[in-house]
């Protein structure tokens, strides 16, 4: 239904890839633009999830200049979208979402035809075709509509400063199409600027190099500001995100730094004070750092990813922090996907994995360089349980999203970002890994990221890339690559990765199931990690005596750490702990991150009479704090009680 018209032009007569490849290198730069038009052309090049048919005609740049109008909840302006078009096309079609479109005109000011095309009824939204009549810039004059699913809009309360509202988006995986009218899939990478007014107090910063980071004035609208923003390197489109509040900075090195609300800056700046140190670990493994600086943004707590990898300024819950830096392998995992990810992108969402199977495993070598190989090991064998975990909510290990490759046509592409595509994308580049060593492996990689700079990347690319790069003999057989990309399930010789630490936690386990006795339980001396075990690992029919007892002698049900307080919650909910229940109460009302919100709607529902008035209770309060990529799920889980 949404699937491209390929195979229209021949390939001689398409166009070429705008600033791809490394810098200075022509010949670099036109295998580049041979290999994204070749992308487009193949089979797992076709993006369902976008109505764009870049064959034809392409988006390349995108300029903003908008309006953030905080009393309508909307964005107001105009998107100039420059194009590559084919020899003999005569439209170009973007993705729209709820956009009310105004006007289009070309870059002499003639107005163009237009049409809307069906909404999809879902998130795909509705196709805007434009024709062009020889046009190779458009200029769209338009608005969002203020329940744009990308965009969240606070009222002063719902932020920690109570004063000041507050905008913030999330793009991915095809959320941006609400706000911005553009081709709305990850292998059209497009540079883009921006020029967004807001009313003086608010200050406005995007995913881009801050040209105006104080503002400047209005012509005729003395109540208003104006930020402008720039990235010259083409981005997949989900990566443009602005936020716009009471936002103040500190710097942490010489090209890392925080914003958050005032009152949180200090607290976020001594949990990342190790932001640097990161960004070097990462250049030592796997090449230069190419977007200027690294900046974290800690937004309001109804966030709804633990963190988001927009360049040059990552978007992070402030669940994160916990005061103790326990949490911020999340900050690893984010960084690296400024290589994968970021520089090079899954061509569609058929292939996430390929944007988070690669910085799983980034993440979790840069943690062994900054903090140590045990605290790696203990994060490995916990994404290994998380695997397991998903991999049996989707059906078992025959189930067809258990494959990295995943066919998601008529799908939202929301479904496919499981911890399957982070973890087992993970263990398959551990394996890879144990099969070739380390140091052949990391030379690979580190060329990989600078021969596929800035472009799109398929399944059938990366492999085909592996067998002439990376093996020797008959390596690749050995590992069996097609069975691990496309194959259901989970390959014999998977590497588990497993935590020696971990061995006595699982003792600490048996042990208190055993006699209750708290004496065999090391809490204070224990990591994040081997808690999150301890917890995890508990049986779900512990007696409410055992409960207490855990409760009272840790206070779990008070835990300022996110991760501790969601672990515990669950063993509560499925126990029917009745004192946990003010704890649940507060948790699920004090943020909107969807790894912890949607897991305990779901289990309150599954323990019916005891949890699901609580759940639809709590949920009827909490839903307009929640994102739209929160509630969509949360929407499904939690019924009215009507029937």
């Amino acid at each position: 239904m949404f699937a491209r018209i390929l195979g229209l032009f021949p390939l001689a007569l398409l166009f070429p890839i705008a600033a791809c490849g490394s810098a200075g290198d022509a010949g670099g730069t036109a295998a580049a633009q041979e290999n994204a038009v070749s992308i487009f052309a193949s089979e797992e090049g076709v993006d369902t999830h976008s109505y764009a048919r870049p064959l034809e005609a392409r988006v390349t740049h995108v300029a903003l200049d908008l309006n953030a109008d905080f009393d309508a909840q909307r964005m107001v302006g105009t998107a100039t979208l420059d194009l590559e078009v084919a020899e003999g096309a005569e439209e170009v079609v973007l993705d729209s979402k709820d956009l009310e479109i105004r006007e289009v005109v070309n870059g002499d000011g003639e107005t163009l035809q237009w049409e809307m095309g069906e909404d999809s009824g879902d998130a795909h939204g509705a196709p805007l075709t434009i024709r062009l009549g020889g046009a190779t810039r458009i200029k769209i004059t338009y608005a969002s509509a203020p329940g744009a699913e990308a965009l969240q809009w606070l009222e002063p309360e719902q932020t920690a400063g109570g004063e000041t509202p507050y905008l913030f988006s999330q793009g991915q995986a095809i959320l941006n199409r609400s706000w911005i009218p553009t081709q709305d899939s990850p292998g059209i990478r497009q540079s883009w600027d921006a020029r967004i007014t807001a009313p003086r107090g608010i200050r406005v910063v995007m995913s881009a190099e801050m040209l105006t980071p104080d503002g400047e004035p209005v012509d005729g609208e003395p109540g208003r500001l104006a930020y402008r923003f720039k990235m010259d390197e083409p981005v997949a489109p989900y990566l443009i995100a602005i936020a716009a509040g009471d936002i103040a900075f500190q710097q942490l090195g010489e090209r890392t730094g925080v914003y958050a609300e005032p009152s949180m800056l200090a607290d976020a700046a001594a949990e990342f004070e190790d932001l640097e140190e990161m960004v070097i670990a990462a250049e030592a493994l796997y090449g230069e750092y190419r977007w200027g600086r690294y900046d974290l943004l800690v937004l309001p707590p109804s966030f709804p990813f633990g963190g988001m990898e927009n360049p040059r300024l990552t978007f992070v819950t402030p669940t994160v922090i916990a005061g103790d830096k326990s949490l911020v392998s999340l900050i690893a995992h984010e960084l690296a996907h400024s290589w994968s990810g970021n520089l090079v992108t899954n061509a569609t969402w058929d292939d996430f994995w390929l944007n988070e199977g690669f910085t799983v495993y980034f993440e979790n070598r840069i943690m062994e360089a900054v903090y140590g190989t045990e605290q790696a090991a203990m994060l490995a064998d916990l994404g290994w349980t998380d695997m397991m975990e998903d991999v049996e909510a989707v059906g078992g290990l025959t189930a067809a999203d258990t494959a990295l490759h995943l066919d998601l046509d008529g799908r939202d592409p929301d479904d496919g970002m499981t911890d399957i595509a982070y973890e087992k994308g993970a263990v398959f580049l551990r394996t890879i890994e144990r099969t070739v060593g380390r140091a052949r492996f990391d030379a690979w990689l580190r060329d990989y990221f600078d021969r596929h700079a800035f472009q799109p990347q398929t399944s059938a690319g990366l492999l085909s890339d592996m067998r002439a790069n990376l093996f020797e003999g008959d390596e690749a057989d050995r590992i069996g690559l097609d069975e691990w990309v496309y194959e259901p399930g989970l390959p014999e010789n998977a590497v588990h990765i497993q935590s020696n630490r971990f061995r006595a936690v699982d003792q600490a386990i048996e042990n208190f199931v055993d006699n209750g006795s708290i004496a065999v339980i090391n809490w204070p001396e224990w990591t994040t990690q081997e808690r999150q075990r301890f917890l995890n690992g508990l049986p779900r029919d512990l007696s409410e005596e055992r409960l207490e007892t855990l409760d009272e002698s840790f206070d779990f049900s008070e835990a300022r750490n996110s991760e501790i307080r969601f672990a515990w919650l669950k063993l509560a909910i499925a126990n029917r702990f009745d004192p946990a229940r003010d704890s649940i109460e507060e948790f699920l009302l004090s943020m909107g991150r969807r790894k912890f919100v949607a897991p305990l709607f779901e289990a309150l529902m599954e323990e019916g009479d005891w949890g699901a008035p609580l759940a639809r209770r709590i949920y009827a309060e909490a839903r307009s704090r929640y994102h739209s990529v929160t509630t969509g799920t949360v929407d499904e889980l939690v019924d009215t009680g009507d029937d």
